[in-house]
C-alpha cells in the first residue's frame, strides 16, 4: 500500500488525536508520521528489532516517552504504530488506530487483487478454468455485464494517466481502471442495468464522451477512446479489450478526427484491416486501370469526398461545394473518364468507397524491405 494513503489516514486523525501518531516499516523507517520532519528518517525512537519483538510479547509497549504496537498481516509483522505518551489512554487510542489501520489495509489489499485480478484477464495471463475459482475467492460478481474501455494518452504531461482515471471513478467495487502500459489506461465499466437495451450503446458511448470531454477541459490532454463489446461472463472481458484495441488501430487508419471509436462502429473498415495486404494490392489493380486513382487531383478527390458524405446526392453536394449543379456531373464524367467508375451509380460508388480505404489501409502500413 502507498505510503501516501498512510499518511492521508494519519493527517485525518491528528487533529482528532492531538499526539504525534506514526508508523515505521520493517527497515526502521518512518513512512508517514503526524510530524512531517520525521517521514523518511530511520526511526530514532525504537527501532524495529527482537526487542520491539520481545517487548510486545511480555506486554510491554511503552518506551522513550512513545507506546508502540506491532501490526500483523498474515502472520507477518509487517508495521508497527506509534503514538507520543506512555499513558493507558496512548495504548487504547493506538489499539484503535490498528484496527482501522488493518481495516484500511485489508480494503487496499482486496481492491488492488481484485485490480490485478482484472489485468490478468484482460492480457490472458489466467487460465480460463481459474477464472471462476478466483473470481469467487474475491467475491468478485460475476453476473454482472461489463464493458471494456481503452483510453490512450498523447504527449507529455505533469499528471498520471492511472490517477486521472480513477478520480473519475472512484466506485472501486463497480469500475476498475488498470493501466496496459504508461500511456493507455483501461477502464472496465459495469453497465447500468436499469438502461433500456435500445439505449444501451449510446450509454456506454456517453460515458467515453464525458471521459473526453473532462480530460480536455480539466487536464488540456488530448486523449483517444476505444471502445469493446459489453460482455455477461467474466472470462469474456478479454474479447471486450481486444476489441477496444481493435477499434483504436482501426480508427487511426479510417476515423483519425474521431476521438471515441466504438468497435460495433468500425464497420467495413474492420474487414479490411484484417485483410492481408497482398491481398489488398490485387484488388487495387483490379478494381482501377494503371496509375488512375493517382491521376485525380485534389479538387477531383475532394468532390468524391463530399459526394460519399452527402449520401450520393448530386443537389446537396453541388449546394455543399458551392458549385453549380452541372459543374458537380462535369466533375463525376470526369472521375469516371480517369477511373472506369461513375459515381452515381451505386455499385460503383460502392467499389470506389471500398478501394479508397483499402488505399488509406496500405499507406498506413509500414514498407517492408
Amino acid at each position: 500500500m502507498s505510503n501516501k494513503v498512510y499518511q492521508n489516514m494519519l493527517a485525518q486523525y491528528k487533529d482528532i488525536i492531538g499526539r504525534e501518531i506514526g508508523i515505521i516499516d520493517d527497515n526502521g523507517d518512518i513512512i508517514a508520521c503526524t510530524d512531517a520532519d520525521k517521514i523518511g528518517r530511520q526511526n530514532e525512537i525504537c527501532k524495529i528489532s527482537k526487542d520491539i519483538h520481545h517487548m510486545t510479547e511480555i506486554g510491554k509497549h511503552t518506551k522513550n516517552g512513545y507506546t508502540f504496537k506491532l501490526i500483523e498481516y498474515n502472520s507477518l509483522t509487517e508495521y508497527i504504530l506509534f503514538i507520543s505518551g506512555e499513558d493507558k489512554e496512548a495504548l487504547k487510542m493506538l489499539s484503535i488506530l490498528a484496527v482501522s489501520f488493518g481495516n484500511l489495509k485489508s480494503l487496499y489489499e482486496d481492491q488492488f487483487n481484485k485490480s490485478s485480478f482484472i489485468k490478468n484477464i484482460i492480457l490472458d495471463n489466467i487460465l480460463p478454468g481459474d477464472i471462476y475459482l478466483k473470481a469467487k475467492e474475491l467475491n468478485f460478481d460475476e453476473n454482472v455485464e461489463r464493458v471494456a474501455y481503452l483510453i490512450k494518452f498523447s504527449g507529455q504531461h505533469e499528471y498520471s494517466p492511472i490517477d486521472i482515471v480513477q478520480s473519475m471513478f472512484p466506485d472501486k467495487s463497480r469500475d476498475f481502471v488498470v493501466n496496459a502500459d504508461e500511456k493507455d489506461i483501461v477502464l472496465i465499466r459495469e453497465i447500468n442495468p436499469d438502461v433500456n437495451i435500445l439505449h444501451k450503446t449510446e450509454d456506454i458511448e456517453n460515458t467515453a464522451k464525458e471521459i473526453v470531454a473532462t480530460v480536455n477541459s480539466e487536464f488540456f490532454i488530448k486523449i483517444t477512446i476505444g471502445i469493446g463489446g459489453p460482455v455477461q461472463e467474466i472470462k469474456d472481458l478479454s474479447r471486450s479489450f481486444k476489441e477496444a484495441q481493435i477499434a483504436l488501430e482501426v480508427g487511426k487508419v479510417f476515423d483519425t478526427e474521431k476521438e471515441v471509436i466504438n468497435y460495433k462502429n468500425l464497420g467495413i473498415g474492420r474487414i479490411i484491416y484484417q485483410l492481408p495486404t497482398t491481398l489488398c494490392e490485387v484488388f487495387l489493380q483490379e478494381v482501377f486501370k494503371a496509375g488512375s486513382l493517382e491521376s485525380l487531383d485534389r479538387e477531383s478527390l475532394m468532390t468524391i469526398k463530399s459526394f460519399f458524405e452527402n449520401n450520393l446526392n448530386v443537389s446537396e453536394t453541388s449546394r455543399k461545394l458551392f458549385v453549380h449543379r452541372n459543374t458537380l456531373v462535369y466533375r463525376l464524367e470526369k472521375i469516371k473518364r480517369l477511373t472506369g467508375l461513375y459515381l452515381r451509380e451505386f455499385e460503383h460508388a460502392i467499389v470506389f468507397r471500398v478501394a479508397l480505404m483499402v488505399k488509406k489501409y496500405l499507406a498506413s502500413k509500414p514498407i517492408k524491405y
